[in-house]
């Protein structure tokens, strides 16, 4: 890993993560999880605030150990337990269903392999469980698509593997959930080749 990766791409990325607009996003989809949850791309730490008051403890994995050292002070605000695991979710040290609750905020834009690290995702919920996403991704409308495609190589450099052009959709659907729910829409006051927001709930039956 190198120096950008691991000492100023967390600090870049918490920066921008940190708009207020995605903080409603945060809480919206962190409402209604319960029971014992895991957090695929923990980063920084920016879903603490938003989890509601009877969430106690969270197993969370990312493979950016620069990423975790600014979690630490948002960890200890919220007084929240925290088990991290400091690797990437295409293969998890977890027992199969093991979880009620899977949350995954702005990440599957990031994470290499990411069908495989949605099939972790099936593995470890419960039957019954919830997988609980906020990601930003492929435009519907072509022209944006087109933008999207021609910035992602720039994309995935700054962003440090983040693409702009995933569909979401089509990813969590790689998995047998059902029922799956999910709201799409442009974040207001954001350029629309990277505001385009997939955002809901997936069951294992």
């Amino acid at each position: 890993m190198g120096l950008y990766s691991r000492y100023i791409f967390p600090r870049v990325m918490n920066f921008v993560m940190s708009d207020a607009k995605m903080a409603k996003i945060r809480e919206r989809v962190l409402s209604s999880v319960s029971g014992d949850i895991f957090e695929l791309g923990f980063g920084t730490g920016l879903n603490i605030p938003h989890y509601p008051p009877h969430v106690i403890r969270i197993v969370t994995a990312d493979p950016n150990p620069g990423m975790n050292t600014l979690a630490e002070r948002k960890i200890h605000e919220r007084n929240i337990e925290v088990v991290h695991h400091t690797m990437g979710g295409e293969s998890l040290p977890l027992e199969d269903e093991s979880f009620d609750t899977v949350v995954c905020t702005f990440t599957l834009c990031s994470i290499r392999d990411v069908k495989k690290a949605m099939a972790e995702v099936w593995r470890i919920l419960k039957p019954g469980g919830t997988f609980h996403f906020a990601e930003h991704g492929l435009a519907d409308d072509p022209k944006v698509q087109a933008w999207q495609h021609r910035l992602n190589p720039i994309q995935k450099i700054i962003g440090d593997g983040c693409n702009l052009n995933r569909d979401i959709t089509a990813i969590v659907r790689t998995q047998n959930f059902e029922p799956v729910e999910i709201e799409n829409f442009y974040m207001e006051r954001s350029p629309r080749f990277m505001s385009y927001i997939y955002q809901g709930t997936a069951m294992k039956p």
